[in-house]
């Protein structure tokens, strides 16, 4: 993904000058770079988000400090041992450290735009930091993705995917399936076929072979999973199948699903940012497009249905940056990822993207 990345806008074909003319005036477009970027990246895909800040702001001209997320420093670091004997001294400048660290980089007089990807909290907290001296942001937040499930589908062949859209990087990605709605006509059947799929998955080292997903990345993040299943159970949600830490060393938690749950209650409510879906029944579509919509979060969402027109009619109606038919999660360097509501302000990737690193000045001329 990284490497897709810097090719990507390695290849753009870019226009910094446009050209306008009229009868009353003629004037230019000029985009310039904004100066010293700050890039803070999290830690669930440290590499590619990185690669997805840097790359734009060096393309626009910008020079960058990188931050990564103190749980995983270790590969931006490289990343900048990399780039060390390839960029001009100062251009990209790689520095880690915690919290503190952060909000020094967003209060920082000489840094004019604060790029993030982060949780909600940590946002908004860069949002206030930068506030005082009216820098750029690009916040790219958490999400709590729904995906709809219509009664034409046929269970057994899109559980496949609903799970791993769900688990894949044991759900420790933004851009995973937080939430999902099922028809009542076909929620049974689906959720016998995730079941059976779910405890047919290898869970272990990473580094083994044959393993399909891995342990959650923190102890922090591990708790606030547990504490969610917990809770929800508690509250009456029935556990299909995990639910609980695995035994031994490392934050492994079970792959689970939860059915019998509704909004309300925070596992349905709240980013859980790991694996475990809690599963909801809808008769009504426009009560499902409702209760996907309730919701502080605003990053994506999917449809699934072998109509694909009437799939796109309804992803049209779901309030997200991003939606997808019959597939989730998918991106490219080229589309566009921005969040609505709590999930973000401004843009990552394609030409939208490349776009935030800039600022517009307009030349006017005498005709």
């Amino acid at each position: 993904g990284a490497s897709m990345t810097l090719r990507h806008f390695a290849e753009l074909n870019c226009q910094w000058v446009d050209d306008r003319d009229s009868v009353e005036t003629s004037f230019k477009i000029h985009r310039h770079p904004l100066g010293v970027v700050a890039a803070i990246t999290p830690w669930n895909y440290p590499i590619m988000l990185a690669m997805s800040k840097i790359a734009p702001a060096l393309l626009a001209g910008n020079t960058v400090v990188a931050k990564p997320s103190p749980f995983t420093p270790l590969t931006t670091l490289a990343i900048g041992e990399l780039f060390r004997d390839v960029l001009p001294p100062g251009v990209l400048n790689v520095v880690s450290g915690g919290d503190d660290l952060g909000k020094s980089m967003t209060l920082h007089p000489l840094i004019r735009m604060v790029t993030l990807t982060g949780s909600v909290e940590t946002g908004k907290a860069v949002a206030r930091s930068a506030a005082d001296d009216l820098k750029r942001i690009v916040l790219e937040l958490g999400g709590n993705d729904p995906a709809i499930v219509l009664p034409d589908v046929d269970p057994a062949k899109v559980a496949h995917d609903l799970l791993w859209g769900a688990f894949r990087n044991c759900g420790q990605i933004c851009h995973a399936i937080k939430r999902l709605y099922v028809h009542e006509s076909i929620a049974t059947q689906l959720i016998v076929e995730l079941k059976q799929l779910t405890e047919d998955i290898t869970v272990g080292n990473g580094l083994d072979r044959g393993t399909e997903l891995g342990p959650l990345n923190n102890r922090p993040q591990l708790e606030r999973v547990e504490s969610l299943v917990a809770s929800a159970k508690s509250e009456g949600a029935h556990i299909i199948t995990g639910g609980k830490r695995r035994p031994g060393p490392g934050y492994f938690f079970e792959p689970t699903l939860i059915d019998n749950i509704e909004e309300g209650t925070a596992l349905v409510d709240e980013e859980q940012f790991g694996p475990a879906l809690p599963i909801m029944r809808y008769s009504d579509m426009d009560d499902a497009i409702a209760r996907a919509n309730a919701s502080h979060f605003g990053l994506s969402g999917s449809i699934w249905s072998n109509d694909h027109h009437r799939a796109a009619d309804i992803a049209k109606h779901l309030e997200c940056g991003s939606s997808w038919i019959n597939q989730h999660g998918k991106t490219h360097p080229w589309a566009p990822v921005g969040g609505q509501k709590w999930s973000g302000i401004g843009y990552e990737n394609g030409k939208a993207g490349l776009n935030e690193y800039t600022r517009i000045q307009t030349v006017f001329s005498a005709p």
